[in-house]
């Protein structure tokens, strides 16, 4: 039975549901969308996946891939409700996609494979919306899979999550023959048959109804044993009440004491008219979340759900399409008009809203205004990024923005002709624009551009968006590595003695130098970031001139920049200009220059040389069960293991690892991990290679 509940109310927005659609890759939750919007009616026709005819996976990528890999948005009704949802992906390197949508969401619905139950993944998201606070509803689907069992499921909700899992509803039927469900509150059965537009309504049937009575008990002291008003009913002897178990389910829903778990299955179309039943009686509307809160200047501030309040928003997200740059934004209060001059709170920039959208994916219908609540896309801010705040200029507010991953994952990139290296640049620059999670950067060292991103799959596919986006050609490599050359071992009293004669003014230099570590170790000091050369002389009796000493200097400088084991900049190296020889006509700065540069180069040729390569320290954090596969890898990348800190089931690791072994390291450790380990690295200066 449909749920009335806030169905006719005074102020409209307690009609709104902004809910996000979460779960691990392959459980079902882009077929969950578009049975939504087919059976609320925003779509005509359902959507298959694996026809490549779904609504929110409209990129071709995620069509050609058979994956949800950038956040839709779309928005339909139901029983007189607006509900906007945002299909987000389940891939661990689109997590970031999944955290700007739940950093605008009001609630969530989680769907789990009836056989797997709760995949790695799943405990990632699930673990975001518990930091963002999102209440949420479980929806079990795949009920029609071979394997498939409800009470398992259910149970590793309840094991893995850590969570209280109530399950309102009983399936009717197994596997193949699973035909439709017993809603536990009104102990009704709700039967689809083949081809039915929608269910049947009737009774519960005989050989289910001394289950369906155990199971409704269940559920009644589960619930009385964390609300008040049900603990009360049920002390008193009788049934809890179906109308004092939806309040109850409502506000342990929302206060993020237990969820509310369904069941069905989606790509038969069985299950979702009652979830979308629950999503409106138990999940929050704007009016039931806390104010938004922000600073204005140096103080903080709140900002009620209130249409005729001071306008804010907040973007979570920037796309460039075919007809002009869209930014997504979540209205928190206030009305914002077309035509309207908005403020960007970080920059202090003012922008015009030249078209407010609602959206359907890829396709949109124009509005007039939007109100507290919406989540729309606008057309005119040309600055705005996720995270930025608008706001009415008058008020200004500034919302705290989604929280950024820091990229783990790089490769290098070129453009296929020398003439496309610039248009390469901007189409970086605008994919980094849309997707705060990439950066690109050009390496210093080695020149090369380079892309960094969550996952090899993330830059996989940001680079296929280039080639298709721009017509470009790019290639795609291993980033080089920086190598460094040390000394470890010096020489004392090298001469060099530079003499050239071709007619005219020539050159003459003779000097004596010293060449040791800056310090006991030259790799040591190299990898504490000291100083990377020392120059010192202690000639005496102005037998080389304080001009001449510098130009020796330079002279060496010059020589550091290619050591002798494989031309690669030498660090860490202390030379002393010890002794040396003028002539009164051929010495100049030129001279003494060269003749630095040349000893210097005799000199390290002599040393005994060690090359450094980069390091970085690797923090891993890890389910305990992962922990000897985790470090047997980092072993295997010629890591050293520092320390480890076991907390709440998961073991932090911390290694320090040279950069060039860590190539490819995020796709180990996922697979190592399940895909519920992660890592950061942090540069910590150069080490000996071993």
């Amino acid at each position: 039975m449909r749920s009335t509940h806030d169905r006719q109310t005074a102020n409209p927005l307690a009609a709104v549901r902004n809910l996000g659609i979460l779960a691990h890759v392959d459980a079902g939750k882009t077929t969950v969308t578009e049975r939504i919007l087919y059976l609320t009616g925003a779509t005509h026709k359902r959507g298959e996946v694996h026809d490549g005819t779904t609504v929110t996976d409209f990129d071709p990528q995620e069509r050609d891939r058979g994956i949800t890999i950038f956040a839709a948005a779309v928005s339909c009704a139901w029983d007189g409700h607006r509900i906007n949802l945002i299909d987000t992906p389940g891939h661990v390197d689109f997590a970031d996609e999944v955290e700007r949508s739940l950093r605008v969401l009001d609630g969530a619905v989680a769907v789990f494979d009836a056989v797997a139950g709760v995949e790695p993944q799943s405990e990632s998201v699930w673990r975001q919306a518990d930091r963002h606070g999102v209440p949420r509803i479980a929806f079990v689907n795949k009920l029609d899979r071979a394997g498939a069992d409800l009470d398992t499921a259910v149970d590793s909700i309840r094991r893995r999550l850590h969570t209280v899992p109530l399950a309102v509803q009983l399936p009717i039927g197994r596997e193949d023959g699973f035909t439709g469900v017993v809603d536990l509150l009104t102990m009704r059965a709700l039967v689809w048959a083949d081809g039915a537009g929608t269910y049947a309504e009737g009774d519960v049937p005989d050989d289910l109804l001394a289950e369906a009575r155990r199971r409704r008990r269940l559920l009644e002291e589960a619930v009385a044993e964390l609300h008040p008003a049900a603990l009360e009913e049920f002390c008193a002897g009788g049934p809890v009440t179906a109308a004092t178990l939806a309040t109850a389910l409502r506000d342990l829903t929302r206060g993020g004491e237990a969820v509310v778990v369904l069941c069905g299955s989606a790509y038969r179309n069985r299950g979702i008219e009652p979830l979308l039943d629950a999503v409106t009686a138990y999940l929050p509307s704007p009016l039931d979340v806390p104010a938004v809160r922000g600073t204005a200047g140096d103080r903080p501030a709140e900002r009620p759900a209130d249409p005729a309040a001071p306008f804010a928003g907040l973007v979570f997200k920037v796309a460039a399409t075919a007809t002009g740059r869209l930014t997504y934004l979540r209205i928190y209060s206030g009305t914002l008009r077309k035509g309207d001059t908005v403020l960007d709170a970080g920059s202090r920039r003012s922008e015009r809203i030249g078209r407010i959208l609602r959206v359907q994916a890829d396709r949109h219908a124009e509005m007039d205004q939007a109100v507290a609540g919406d989540i729309v896309a606008v057309v005119g801010p040309k600055a705005a990024r996720a995270g930025t705040t608008l706001c009415a200029p008058g008020d200004p507010l500034v919302l705290e923005p989604p929280t950024v991953a820091a990229p783990v994952v790089s490769v290098a990139v070129e453009a296929g002709r020398n003439a496309d290296t610039e248009r390469l640049v901007a189409a970086l620059a605008r994919l980094v624009e849309e997707d705060p999670s990439l950066a690109v950067r050009t390496d210093r060292e080695t020149g090369q551009l380079v892309l960094a991103g969550m996952g090899e799959l993330h830059l996989e596919v940001a680079v296929e968006k280039i080639r298709r986006a721009h017509g470009l050609q790019v290639a795609v490599g291993r980033p080089q590595v920086a190598y460094r050359e040390t000394v470890l071992r010096g020489v004392t009293g090298h001469v060099h003695r530079h003499v050239k004669q071709d007619g005219g003014a020539g050159q003459f230099a003779h000097l004596v130098i010293d060449v040791a570590p800056l310090a006991a170790d030259g790799a040591t000091a190299a990898a504490a970031g000291e100083e990377d050369f020392v120059f010192a002389s202690t000639v005496t009796g102005g037998r080389v001139p304080r001009e001449y000493v510098r130009a020796v200097e330079n002279g060496c400088r010059d020589a550091l920049a290619e050591g002798p084991l494989g031309g690669h900049p030498v660090t860490g190296v202390r030379v002393t200009l010890t002794d040396g020889a003028t002539h009164p006509k051929d010495s100049s700065e030129t001279a003494f220059r060269t003749a630095g540069r040349f000893a210097l180069q005799e000199a390290l040729r002599a040393c005994e040389v060690q090359l450094l390569e980069p390091v970085v320290e690797v923090t891993a954090t890890v389910p305990d069960e992962a922990v000897g596969g985790v470090l047997g890898d980092l072993a295997a990348r010629r890591g050293r293991v520092s320390g480890s800190l076991a907390a709440g089931g998961t073991t932090v690791v911390s290694a320090t690892v040279p950069l060039a072994a860590l190539f490819g390291y995020a796709g180990s450790l996922r697979s190592r991990t399940q895909g519920r380990g992660t890592f950061t690295t942090r540069p910590t200066g150069y080490a000996p290679t071993r």
